[in-house]
């Protein structure tokens, strides 16, 4: 990885780290997020993926808002980190646990590359 990329997703990394202990405290099941990029296409390659324990977790917190908080919260850190995405929509969104399980056998690198597109 060339130095520039490699700060460049560090950055990445520790915006999203603060994202994720913040969303953790909200007791709704978020349990942890990752992300991938494609360095030579960024920021529009950039996909961060927000993993919730069980799928009702996930519905509850998509009924009631909080994947757009979240949404707010990690395009809030990634922009103190200098990066800044058209529309976080795009660049975000929600999975769980419990359908990576059923679906992935608990495989999410599998699934995240499915998911590339």
């Amino acid at each position: 990885m060339k130095k520039t990329i490699k700060k460049l997703d560090n950055n990445v990394i520790k915006a999203l780290t603060a994202a994720c202990e913040t969303a953790k405290q909200w007791g709704i099941g978020f349990e942890w997020l990752t992300h991938t990029a494609r360095y030579e296409h960024f920021p529009g390659s950039l996909m961060i993926t927000c993993i919730f324990n069980t799928r009702a977790e996930m519905e509850y917190a998509v009924n009631n808002n909080f994947d757009r908080q979240l949404r707010q919260l990690i395009q809030t850190e990634l922009l103190k980190a200098g990066i800044r995405v058209n529309d976080i929509r795009r660049h975000v969104r929600v999975d769980n646990e419990e359908s990576c399980d059923m679906e992935d056998q608990g495989d999410w690198q599998a699934r995240l590359t499915r998911w590339k597109g």
